[in-house]
């Protein structure tokens, strides 16, 4: 009898908490969506690049409360809210709206591991936008700014005894009533704007370390010497502390080197494998913090050997290059929205779909638009093998449309606090995703969208990471800095401007639009650049726009973004419906008609 009680409580409990919670609204979900666990929603591991064999998820059911700007902390709860899926969507299980005028707080518990006694406690934050301010038992253990890069506190000294630890967040999100970076977040979506997304929406959870740790990894390969750089940041660490960095291949130890902390392990490698969307080698690695001989942090990690760069052709024309050979990057516009998670993908699973989705259409890039994803996204174009462009989330006044000054070199005028407030967001994402070889450029700017200082931040940003190329500002606002020319054409491509001293690329074209029936996020004012009836149609205009595409090749053109991935609220151009329920292009043509337009140069 006392077996089946325990059964039963446990039964209880389960739908005691799936009761408490349940998606919001009636619009179309992907099929994860109802694979969604609200008592473990996300579990994996969040920061794959640097991983920790000790950890622990703080993902599920949380107390929030929406209430005016500036009210003290709520003593009552509104009800619960599914971390980490931001308020505004149905997986949130609130699907409210929060706006500039109030706040955010959410309150949760967690306990520490017994075996964790002695070590530090690290409390992580993936992203949260955009302002957050932490509690812990009562006390304000720190602030962030920003709303698509990782915070962290050490949270030892306030940790209670005992097995109840209480966390507060509040958050604070302006939306595009503030100057912020924020994409295409606006209060009143429609077009292509889209639905806020305000507090936490990446993974929230707890490590322990000791008192001196790694803090962060900073790896650049270098095939032209075949070496490969690792620096570690280490906190806590004193004179004589050593960093020690084993690199193995297919498991087995191929090299193993120290340096003092404060210098770079710089690695030579014996005829090393390069990396390419064709055949994505990644090098597994462990590193070691060692102090007074012993090992006091050790941490996973990767990285690949691959170069990216650009050169004049035989034909005068500069090209991208990778793995210094002429290389046609083709992909396209990724916005990664979701219907039921908006800026949070509802499984790892579903993060990693669009991506083999992606591959299996023929292309070898991604374009990521105006966001920032989750590391684990990262990490599955770095396994899968997928050349990434990543924009800086746009935010400030987006252009006029009508007025053409935006387009002759006309710039925003910001604030010197919306200024400062770009400078530190970027720098931060730079960092962030720095050792990740997917990315191999950097958009600063997109269609004008806030650009300002253009040939300054330009620079600033080349300086800050020369180991890739920079798209100073993707089809908007041309000035004659960093190492691309991007061209907007829709919906047909065409080659209007050309520079022969940097690479001239065609950043976004297409747009073809399908709604269908029973997949729309809203029944009407649905968007795209030209629409047409059915799958045929839309393929054969895709087929007709890569002939075209293809001529451009051998003229001018070294890269290219096809809008879009998926449908995206009332947008209805991707090559899948929002709920990525419907393949709305026949997939094998679109992949024939790519792979002709890549090897165009390729060869």
């Amino acid at each position: 009898m006392k077996r089946k009680s325990i059964l039963f409580l446990a039964l209880f409990s389960v739908l005691a908490v799936n009761a408490q919670w349940k998606p919001q609204g009636d619009k179309i979900k992907t099929k994860w969506a109802e694979q969604v666990d609200p008592k473990k929603p996300l579990p994996e591991y969040p920061r794959p690049i640097m991983e920790r064999g000790q950890w622990k998820n703080l993902n599920g059911l949380w107390s929030y409360k929406i209430q005016e700007f500036g009210k003290a902390a709520p003593s009552k709860y509104d009800g619960q809210i599914l971390v980490p899926f931001a308020a505004e969507s149905s997986l949130s299980g609130v699907m409210k709206d929060v706006g500039s005028k109030n706040e955010l707080w959410y309150e949760t518990n967690f306990s520490i591991e017994s075996g964790w006694n002695g070590k530090n406690i690290l409390l992580h934050f993936g992203a949260v936008d955009w302002k957050t301010e932490v509690f812990i038992n009562d006390v304000k253990v720190g602030s962030h700014t920003g709303g698509y890069t990782p915070f962290s506190f050490d949270i030892t000294p306030f940790i209670k005894k005992g097995s109840n630890q209480k966390l507060v967040v509040k958050v604070w999100d302006p939306s595009n009533d503030g100057t912020q970076p924020r994409g295409k977040q606006v209060k009143n979506p429609e077009g292509i704007w889209y639905t806020p997304v305000t507090g936490i929406w990446q993974t929230v959870w707890i490590e322990p370390v000791n008192a001196k740790n790694i803090t962060d990894l900073r790896t650049t390969p270098n095939i032209d010497q075949n070496t490969i750089s690792i620096k570690a940041d280490v906190k806590g660490a004193e004179t004589g502390d050593l960093v020690e960095v084993s690199v193995l291949e297919n498991g087995k130890e191929i090299a193993n080197e120290k340096a003092v902390v404060g210098e770079s392990n710089d690695i030579v490698l014996t005829a090393p494998k390069l990396w390419s969307p064709e055949s994505p080698f990644l090098y597994q690695t462990k590193v070691r913090l060692i102090s007074k001989n012993k090992v006091v942090d050790e941490v996973k990690s990767y990285f690949a050997m691959r170069k990216i760069s650009s050169k004049r052709d035989e034909n005068g024309v500069m090209r991208m290059q990778l793995n210094n050979k002429d290389y046609f990057q083709f992909g396209p516009l990724d916005q990664g929205w979701w219907p039921e998670g908006l800026y949070t993908a509802p499984t790892d699973e579903a993060l990693k779909y669009d991506i083999i989705k992606t591959k299996e259409l023929g292309f070898n890039m991604i374009r990521k638009h105006v966001k920032v994803e989750p590391e684990r996204w990262y990490t599955h174009c770095d396994q899968l093998g997928i050349l990434v462009w990543q924009d800086m989330p746009s935010g400030d006044d987006q252009p006029i449309w009508q007025d053409k000054k935006y387009f002759e070199g006309t710039e925003l005028q910001r604030t010197p606090k919306s200024q400062e407030i770009y400078k530190k967001e970027w720098r931060e994402i730079m960092d962030h995703l720095y050792s990740y070889p997917s990315i191999v450029v950097w958009v600063p700017f997109n269609e004008a969208w806030g650009q300002f200082k253009t040939v300054e931040i330009t620079e600033w940003t080349k300086n800050h990471d020369p180991s890739r190329l920079i798209n100073s500002s993707s089809g908007g606002n041309h000035f004659q800095t960093g190492d691309i020319l991007d061209l907007h054409k829709y919906p047909a491509p065409e080659l209007y401007l050309y520079d022969a001293r940097r690479v001239t690329v065609l950043g976004e074209y297409g747009g073809i639009g399908l709604p269908l029936e029973g997949h729309l996020w809203r029944a009407n004012d649905n968007w795209g650049y030209v629409k047409f009836k059915n799958q045929a149609e839309v393929t054969a205009e895709y087929v007709k726009y890569a002939e075209i595409l293809k001529n451009l090749v051998k003229t001018g053109f070294s890269a290219a973004v096809y809008t879009q991935t998926t449908d995206v609220e009332g947008e209805v151009n991707g090559f899948m419906t929002y709920d990525r329920k419907v393949d709305k292009m026949d997939f094998k043509a679109v992949n024939k008609i790519n792979t002709e337009v890549i090897n165009t140069l390729n060869k």
